[in-house]
C-alpha cells in the first residue's frame, strides 16, 4: 500500500511540476508558460514558478538513490540532471530564460525559494553544478540584496538566500540572517504560532513560508551562529507544535479551512506537517502513517478537482479547480506552484515509517467517525 501511495505522491508532483521543468529545460519557459492571468506580474512569474517547484522536488532529489525501487531511481536520475540543467538555464545571463533576480520587489522571495531548494539539497544540485553555474547562481542570490524586506515573513527570504549562499561556498552576510532570527523571537504569539511581524494574521503563512525557513536556517547555521544554535531546540518544538495544530485541521474528507491570503497555493498550506515529518520532527502521539494518510486525501480531495490545469498542464487559479476570484492581485500562475512544498516526504525512504506505516486514520477523520482522539492543550 505504501508503495503504491508514494508513487502516487510522484505522479502527482511530477504532473504539477514538469511542465515548468521541461519549458525551462529546453529554453521556452517564457513562452510556453501562461502570463496573462494578472499580466502586470508577468516578469516575475517564470522566477515564481521555478523556485516554488524546486522547493518541492528538492528532498525526493535528494533522497538515497539507492534505497529507491530501480523505477523510481531511474526517474530520480533524470529529474536531478535535468534539475541542474534548469539551474544553468535560470541563471545564465545569455540564456534566454533568464530569470529576473532582482527588478521590482518580487524576486526576492522567489529567490529565497530557489535558496532553500539547495539548501534542502545540497548534494545533488549545489554539488552537481558546474563552476560556471555555481557563479552565476551566487551572483543571482547576491543580486537580490537590492530588495529591502518588509518587516514580515519577507525577513525570512533575505535569511533565507543567505543560506544558499553559505551552501555554496559563498560568503554570507551575518547580520541578515541575525535579524530575521532575532525578530521572530520578538514576534512568537504562543502555542506554536508567530505573528507575520508584530501582528497575527489568521492565515497559513506559518507554514507556506515562517515556520519551515525558520526551522531550517537554525539547523543549517547552528555550527556557525550560536544564537542559531541557542535557539534551535525551541524553535523546532514550537514547529512541531504547529505541525500538530496543522494535522487536526484535515477535515475526514480532506478538505480544510479556507482561510487567509494566499489561499490559491492549495495544499501548500501543509507544509510545515509536511517538512516535520520529512525531518522526525512530529509531536508524540501523531504517528507517521496517519499523516501520509491525512496529506494524501487533502492531495487527492484538490487534484480530483475539475479544471485545476489548463489544456497544457499549467496550474489554473483556485483551491478546488478554477476559481480565479480568489487570486489576489500579487498571485499569477508561477504564484501557484507553492502546492508542491506538501510533497518533501518524498525525500524519505520507502522503508520509513511514514511509507512502510499501515494505515492510520488521522485526528479529523477519527473523531467525526466517532473515534477517540486525545484532548489538545495549548503548549504555552
Amino acid at each position: 500500500m505504501g508503495t503504491d501511495i508514494r508513487r502516487e505522491w510522484l505522479d502527482d508532483l511530477l504532473k504539477i511540476a514538469g511542465p515548468v521543468l521541461d519549458a525551462l529545460e529546453a529554453g521556452e519557459l517564457k513562452i510556453r508558460m501562461p502570463l496573462s492571468f494578472h499580466e502586470d506580474r508577468a516578469s516575475f512569474a517564470p522566477l515564481e514558478a521555478f523556485g516554488r517547484s524546486m522547493l518541492g522536488l528538492a528532498p525526493w532529489l535528494e533522497a538515497d538513490s539507492g534505497a529507491l525501487e530501480e523505477g523510481e531511481r531511474t526517474l530520480q536520475a533524470r529529474y536531478r540532471e535535468k534539475a541542474v540543467r534548469c539551474i544553468e538555464m535560470a541563471v545564465d545571463p545569455d540564456s534566454a530564460d533568464y530569470m529576473n533576480f532582482d527588478q521590482g520587489g518580487q524576486p526576492l522571495v522567489d529567490t529565497a525559494f530557489l535558496a532553500h531548494a539547495i539548501v534542502r539539497a545540497p548534494k545533488v544540485l549545489a554539488g552537481a553544478l558546474s563552476s560556471k553555474a555555481r557563479r552565476d547562481l551566487a551572483q543571482a542570490f547576491r543580486s537580490s540584496r537590492r530588495i529591502m524586506p518588509g518587516k514580515n515573513n519577507w525577513l525570512f527570504f533575505s535569511a533565507m538566500v543567505e543560506a544558499g549562499l553559505f551552501v555554496l561556498g559563498e560568503p554570507y552576510d551575518r547580520m541578515r540572517v541575525l535579524y530575521a532570527l532575532r525578530s521572530f523571537q520578538g514576534w512568537y504569539m504562543g502555542d506554536g504560532v508567530y505573528g507575520d511581524g508584530a501582528m497575527l494574521h489568521c492565515d497559513y503563512y506559518n507554514s507556506f513560508v515562517i515556520q519551515p525557513m525558520y526551522v531550517d536556517l537554525v539547523k543549517i547555521f547552528s555550527g556557525e551562529i550560536g544564537e542559531a544554535e541557542a535557539m534551535c531546540s525551541e524553535v523546532i518544538a514550537r514547529a512541531s507544535r504547529y505541525a500538530s495544530v496543522l494535522e487536526r485541521m484535515i477535515g475526514p474528507e480532506g478538505s480544510y479551512p479556507v482561510v487567509g491570503r494566499s489561499i490559491c497555493y492549495r495544499f501548500g498550506a501543509f507544509q510545515m506537517l509536511a517538512q516535520a515529518a520529512l525531518q522526525h520532527e512530529l509531536e508524540e502521539g501523531i504517528a507517521p502513517a496517519a499523516v501520509r494518510c491525512a496529506l494524501t486525501a487533502v492531495i487527492r480531495r484538490a487534484m480530483a478537482a475539475p479544471d485545476m490545469f489548463d489544456e497544457n498542464g499549467w496550474l489554473r487559479p483556485g483551491v478546488y479547480g478554477y476559481q480565479p476570484e480568489l487570486a489576489e492581485s500579487y498571485i499569477n500562475i508561477g504564484s501557484l506552484y507553492l502546492c508542491s512544498a506538501v510533497f518533501l516526504p518524498l525525500g524519505l525512504a520507502p522503508q520509513d515509517a511514514f511509507w512502510s506505516g499501515p494505515d492510520e486514520d488521522w485526528s479529523g477523520r477519527k473523531v467525526w467517525a466517532g473515534g477517540h482522539i486525545a484532548i489538545d492543550h495549548a503548549k504555552d
